[in-house]
């Protein structure tokens, strides 16, 4: 079965969804936030283009894959984009510290 944009949002957990409340429409500091973007050629969880910053929610499944993200962020950084990683249970557990970091970025990269 193909990956499409409606589907990644169907099979999101929980951390995601509640990341995703607070970044959508403008409501974290005026910022936009993309969900489930393609950045050639990965997918990432959030992105807001005005401060090529990304922010992934990694689960378990991401405990075995250490290499792979290694690399994939690798490659996103060589392409100029910020990228910001929690563990789901950072999100739900200190979700107020996550944001807080999220914004600290933003205000380095951008001066808002």
């Amino acid at each position: 079965m193909p990956w499409t944009r409606g589907r990644a949002h169907c099979a999101s957990s929980e951390a995601e969804r509640r990341l995703w409340r607070h970044l959508r429409v403008h409501r974290f500091d005026g910022y936009k936030f993309r969900r489930q973007v393609v950045i050639a050629p990965y997918i990432v969880d959030f992105v807001c283009l005005e401060a090529m910053l990304i922010n992934e929610a990694d689960g378990g499944q991401h405990s075995g894959q250490q290499a792979y993200d290694e690399k994939r962020t690798a490659t996103l950084q060589r392409m100029g984009y910020r990228v910001l990683r929690f563990w789901n249970h950072e999100i739900l557990g200190d979700t107020e510290a996550v944001l807080e970091r999220i914004a600290s970025v933003l205000r380095e990269r951008c001066g808002r």
